[in-house]
């Protein structure tokens, strides 16, 4: 019959062997490049945000030792929006509406509601994007054209109460604005 024991357990039966620390000293130090390689893996780069790309890069193998290393995936940046074309430019003056409107329909048919960022003007199409430059503070948004207005002097749009805001124009009720009609 055949016996096999490992080297540690015939270390521990020979007393006195010098194999003894050897042994020890070689299996603490396979423990602690474990622990290193569990480290490591366990503290892989965090998931990509989704708007973010991943690229995965090919296998490269070192021809000497015949070790294939897999290359760090590589962070592309986002593809860039277009930015909006400008079918028209006007400048003029901007006033609001709000808390006395809520709850009213607008010409298009919504119901007002506070933060809106919406605006009326006499001529442009219902769903029009509209950014609107308040040119004393040089705050900028952009609102949807939902309703029909201002019928008041010479002011070009009228603003709900969250693209008011946005703007700064709530306090002084009106401001000089430039309006640039997007695509």
């Amino acid at each position: 019959m055949r016996c096999t024991f490992s080297l540690g357990a015939l270390a521990l039966l020979l007393p006195g062997s010098a194999l003894v620390p050897a042994i020890a000293e070689s299996s603490f130090a396979a423990t602690q490049n474990e622990v290193a390689v569990v480290a490591a893996s366990s503290s892989a780069a965090p998931e990509p945000t989704p708007e973010v790309a991943i690229r995965e890069a090919g296998s490269d193998v070192v021809p000497d030792q015949g070790i294939i290393k897999q290359a760090p995936p590589t962070r592309l940046a986002p593809a860039a929006k277009p930015a909006p074309r400008v079918l028209h430019s006007s400048n003029g003056q901007a006033s609001w509406y709000g808390p006395g409107f809520y709850g009213n329909r607008t010409a298009n048919g919504e119901v007002l509601r506070p933060g809106n960022m919406t605006a009326a003007h006499r001529t442009l199409p219902f769903g029009t994007k509209v950014k609107v430059t308040n040119l004393w503070n040089g705050r900028t948004t952009v609102v949807r054209i939902n309703d029909r207005g201002p019928f008041h002097g010479n002011r070009v749009i009228d603003l709900a109460h969250g693209a008011a805001h946005s703007l700064g124009l709530t306090a002084s009720g009106i401001a000089q604005v430039r309006l640039d009609v997007l695509q």
